[in-house]
């Protein structure tokens, strides 16, 4: 998904979110009541298109004589990732239901429908929207029915389908939100594990985030997911287990979900018969933390711990079962199965028999990488976290050693509360794990698609800086003739006319310094274009390439501020021009018109101009953005080989571990972070994460207003 793209879909679903949110509060909803029906009419969109663009592609091969003409069956949808929908499930014959028409009573029957004709979605979709107000189910109805969603494909409503799941666990639906975990952490995993075959296993599987993700990573590669892959997941929470199956689905995937609760049962057994344990390729899960009351009595002899049990206490409960989830996730595993899995950060260096289970588990030769996350990366919960990673089939010369990797000064912020990585965080992170097991090659890819990509924005700098030199030059002439006009105004006050007439020549100024550094700067950008346009595929070519736009991404940088320095002197003689311009015109100017600006017009520009300044701005920070991933890569693995950097990695052995009191504990290892001078401090950024911050905090306050309101009415005060 191209930046823009990314954007464009960022814009639908925060529009999507605000609508269906302001549905919600003015029907009195929590929302809990409000999810599952909203995550319904998502699903049916998307079911739709999916129908509609297999129906024409059907149609297609029809009429091109590749399939013959006759009744269409189910199979022939489900070949193509889609369901036969009725008449009556389909959103288009929903929105077309007559004036008066209970729309509740049609989606429950729409609902039921698409049931009957899929036997995985049995039980599962939502039908208590005859419960609602028919007027918010037909506002509900035309969120997601606009043009542009009625074209979207699988992705889009993929992410869509995240997006309110995310939301909604930070609303606190469904138990304080622990169904999902955030993408950045699935993804980090995903990237680690390389989930590309076989049996993908989550035995905490939530709304199935870790299956999409999987699905994700092997069509990147060029796969079919359901060819490839078997999802099999366990969730003891009904209502959660009918969201992961509706996730699968607005994917166009199936798995085979089973209600239990994994610390005392394990329900699968393969297609042919084989039990899950022992078998599993791939293992992903996010479990409860700190879970302190599984009887030990009933668990004591089971096979998936044969580590034994971590520790029981005087009430004969296992006193965390932490070490439970990290010891059934390894026995899964087959001999050449890996798993990755989210845990509590007390886990890699808790003490007593959790210390023993985790020596026996070092012992093994399996702990492949483990990667500290900071905090607040959960949407409900602050704490941090560790990622582990097991390899049950790491090569000899690894065997002995474990990846310790410290991320938690990695990461983006998205509110006041949220972070997560950047996609290039994603990879840069990947690009160590790549090092660490020898992978050259892949490193060396990732730095070379930064530098395509860098020559990519590198070489659009040119259009942005004319769209926006355009729009300064349309600004400036109706300000330009104005302040031609009022020069013989002698009644007009001496330090009005002179303001005008000094912020212009400011602005001439400024322009011309621009003009002097923006022509050196594109005639360097042009210049690394033409040196990047046969990839540079080795190390020292690489280093090159990044070293020749070390100058023009701080020349970049220098005319950022040029191009905001312009805007802003733009935006001031356009307001000393308001200013000028609501005077009372002195008698006797003859000029019985008014003053000549036209100052609806002139408002308009600036506001047009500050549009392309931004997209100026940014254009010329992509180029500085592309150009700190090359850096943050080549700056610490120069040779493009595994070394330790201080406060990030360090490849520790057995002994290492075993001398750190079988601590798994990434900061212990690799040391504290020395401290860096960031010549690239964005300012704008930080004001920016500043208003964030406000919005928050005044969007919170105005909850709690409301909340206190509520109370005091419900006191009768």
């Amino acid at each position: 998904m191209t930046a823009n793209a990314f954007h464009n879909i960022t814009q639908v679903e925060n529009s999507l979110w605000e609508a269906a949110d302001q549905l919600r509060a003015n029907s009195n909803l929590t929302a809990t009541e409000y999810s599952m029906p909203v995550l319904g009419v998502i699903f049916l969109r998307h079911a739709t298109n999916r129908y509609q663009t297999a129906l024409q592609a059907i149609q297609a091969d029809q009429a091109a004589g590749i399939m013959p003409k006759r009744p269409l069956g189910k199979a022939d949808f489900i070949k193509r990732r889609a369901l036969l929908l009725p008449e009556a499930a389909r959103y288009d014959t929903l929105m077309r239901l007559p004036s008066g028409a209970s729309l509740g009573a049609a989606l429950v029957a729409a609902m039921n429908a698409i049931e009957a004709d899929f036997p995985p979605l049995a039980g599962s979709l939502p039908k208590d929207y005859d419960r609602f107000d028919n007027k918010l189910l037909e506002n509900l109805m035309r969120c997601f029915d606009s043009q542009a969603l009625r074209k979207a494909t699988g992705d889009v409503f993929g992410r869509i389908y995240e997006y309110f799941l995310m939301k909604f666990a930070m609303a606190g639906a469904q138990d304080n939100g622990e169904f999902f975990t955030p993408p950045s952490l699935v993804q980090t995993l995903v990237n680690v594990i390389e989930p590309s075959h076989g049996v993908v296993t989550d035995l905490a599987c939530g709304s199935g985030g870790m299956f999409v993700q999987s699905s994700h990573f092997i069509e990147q590669t060029g796969f079919e997911t359901m060819k490839r892959v078997t999802f099999y997941g366990q969730e003891k929470t009904p209502t959660t287990i009918r969201l992961a199956k509706m996730n699968l689905a607005v994917h166009g995937l199936e798995g085979d979900i089973q209600e239990t609760n994994t610390f005392y049962e394990d329900k699968h057994r393969l297609q042919d018969g084989r039990p899950l344990w022992g078998n599993v390729d791939f293992m992903m899960a996010n479990p409860p933390f700190n879970v302190d009351k599984v009887d030990a009595e009933s668990i004591k002899t089971d096979r998936r711990l044969p580590f034994g049990l971590p520790g029981v206490n005087k009430d004969k409960h296992v006193s965390n079962g932490n070490y439970l989830w990290i010891s059934y996730f390894h026995s899964y595993l087959s001999p050449t199965g890996r798993a990755g899995f989210v845990m509590s950060s007390q886990a890699s260096s808790a003490g007593h028999g959790e210390k023993e289970v985790r020596r026996k588990l070092v012992e093994t030769g399996d702990v492949d990488v483990m990667i500290a996350i900071r905090s607040n990366f959960f949407y409900t919960r602050t704490v941090p976290c560790e990622l582990w990673h097991f390899d049950r089939a790491k090569p000899a010369e690894r065997k002995d050693q474990v990846l310790m990797l410290d991320a938690r000064n990695v990461y983006r912020k998205v509110t006041r509360k949220i972070y997560d990585f950047s996609p290039e965080q994603q990879a840069n992170l990947a690009a160590i794990v790549w090092l660490y097991r020898g992978q050259l090659d892949r490193f060396l890819g990732l730095v070379q698609s930064y530098i395509t990509r860098l020559g990519n924005e590198a070489a659009a700098v040119d259009a942005a800086l004319t769209a926006f030199e355009a729009l300064l030059a349309a600004s400036r002439t109706p300000l330009a003739a104005f302040v031609d006009s009022v020069k013989g105004v002698k009644a007009l006050p001496q330090d009005k006319r002179q303001g005008l007439v000094d912020a212009m020549a400011e602005w001439t100024s400024a322009a011309t310094a621009y003009t002097a550094d923006r022509a050196i700067l594109v005639t360097g950008l042009a210049a690394f274009c033409k040196t990047v346009a046969k990839p540079p595929q080795t190390n020292p070519a690489q280093h090159t390439a990044r070293q020749a736009f070390d100058p023009l991404a701080e020349s970049s940088r220098g005319l950022v501020k040029q191009i905001d320095l312009l805007y802003k002197l733009a935006a001031r003689a356009e307001q000393l021009a308001q200013d000028v311009a609501l005077l009372p015109l002195p008698l006797g100017e003859g000029r019985g018109e008014g003053w000549p600006l036209d100052r609806r017009a002139v408002s308009k520009l600036t506001k047009q101009l500050d549009e392309e300044r931004k997209s100026a701005v940014d254009q010329l920070k992509d180029c500085a953005y592309l150009h700190r991933q090359i850096a943050w890569l080549q700056d610490r693995f120069p040779k493009a080989e595994m070394a330790d950097v201080p406060g990030l990695c360090k490849v520790v052995t057995r002994a290492d571990i075993e001398a750190a009191d079988w601590s798994l504990t990434p900061g212990r290892f690799v040391g504290v972070v020395p401290a860096e001078v960031d010549e690239d401090f964005d300012f704008e950024q930080t004001l920016r994460d500043i208003h964030l911050e406000l919005a928050d905090l005044n969007r919170e306050s105005v909850d709690l207003a409301l909340k206190i309101q509520s109370n005091f009415e419900e006191l009768g005060v």
